[in-house]
């Protein structure tokens, strides 16, 4: 079995969901380095992996400094939205393998030059969107492609959840110049790319956002109707300020009703499945046969990505699935923004939302600083 050298960068608070990954793969990785600006917060990192059993790593405070002494085996950034893909384009100018924090990019311009970086570096790129695979997203994949559930029909898919304005103090929340959106963008994106990992390539979107609330420049809510390519519709909510917390999302096919109802991650118990009464017992045979046992999580992803640099492959969550959620997150600003609709494949090089995702600007006041003071 291969060790594989991951160098985590960013040591904030989801560094340490991924740590725990790392920790839980049974020797399949080790953190060998990790970068932060603030020596502190290094220090503080580096105990906490000594509390989960993995050796200290070396510590760097710049990812410059890093690569010109080491080539991990994985990239893993832990850092702000705002440096991701200049951090990406330096690791894959290289040739390195990159496993990106959500959203990899700012815009969809700043993903294409994660891409070009790619193919002319010869590195690899991944997203983490780690719901795709707990065990019954992959079930539902299967189930959905071999035509078991029969033809999609509608769907739903709500990240209904809560932020005060306290959050907010952290200066690179509820900015667009360094976060890129709110909850379209930074929360909501999971379960709109697992909706998508289902139902495949969307065609239509409409869509409206507004801040309510919050002390942001970006929105913190936003309703989409999401047409596909199959004729399905999908309403699609991102919101930050639903006292009870909840991510749903509902398939409805011919044959049956699948449900997921969790918060930030689910075990197989939180689906539900509800068949026709002529298709029941086929549907729940197929429902059993399906993978079983693997909740959601970074931990989850991160398996799958071991098992790829395994069998030389390149990593789940590449470039191709991870830029059509970020068209469709745009395309909801623009549908939002412009008041009408968004077809797939419309936002490209010139248009404004392909350059930052609220394009020609939202339509309300901004309450931040360019530094990021209210």
């Amino acid at each position: 079995m291969k060790t594989y050298d991951l160098a985590v960068v960013g040591t904030g608070g989801i560094a340490a969901v991924h740590a725990r990954g790392i920790a839980d793969s049974g020797g399949r990785a080790r953190v060998s380095a990790v970068v932060d600006v603030d020596p502190q917060r290094l220090r503080d990192f580096t105990a906490h992996l000594a509390e989960l059993g993995l050796p200290e790593p070396r510590g760097y405070t710049s990812l410059a400094e890093l690569l010109n002494v080491e080539r991990p085996d994985l990239v893993d950034l832990c850092t702000p939205p705002g440096l991701h893909a200049p951090q990406a384009v330096m690791c894959l100018s290289r040739g390195l393998t990159v496993l990106c924090e959500k959203p990899p990019a700012l815009s969809l311009a700043e993903f294409d030059r994660i891409t070009a970086a790619e193919q002319t570096g010869g590195g690899r790129f991944a997203t983490v969107f780690q719901h795709r695979f707990g065990s019954g997203a992959r079930t539902l994949r299967e189930l959905a492609a071999d035509g078991s559930l029969g033809v999609p029909m509608t769907a739903v898919c709500h990240t209904l959840w809560h932020r005060p304005d306290a959050y907010f103090d952290v200066p690179w929340r509820g900015r667009w110049d360094v976060e890129g959106g709110g909850p379209t963008m930074g929360h909501g994106i999971h379960q709109m790319d697992l909706l998508l990992s289902v139902l495949g390539p969307w065609r239509e979107v409409v869509a409206v956002a507004a801040r309510r609330a919050r002390p942001t420049d970006t929105e913190d809510l936003s309703c989409a109707i999401v047409t596909f390519e199959s004729g399905a519709v999908a309403s699609v909510v991102n919101s930050l300020l639903s006292t009870r917390e909840t991510s749903h999302l509902r398939f409805d096919f011919a044959h049956a009703t699948v449900e997921l109802t969790h918060l930030y991650g689910y075990g197989d118990a939180d689906w539900t499945v509800t068949a026709t009464p002529d298709h029941a017992d086929a549907v729940a045979a197929a429902w059993a046969a399906g993978p079983k046992g693997r909740a959601s999580g970074h931990g989850a992803q991160l398996t799958a990505v071991l098992d790829a640099l395994d069998a030389g492959q390149a990593p789940p969550v590449g470039t191709a699935d991870a830029r059509a959620t970020m068209e469709l997150v745009a395309a909801v600003y623009q549908s939002a923004f412009s008041g009408r609709p968004v077809a797939r494949g419309e936002i490209g090089p010139g248009s404004p939302f392909y350059d930052r995702m609220q394009g020609t600007g939202a339509p309300w006041p901004a309450v931040r600083a360019t530094g990021g003071a209210r």
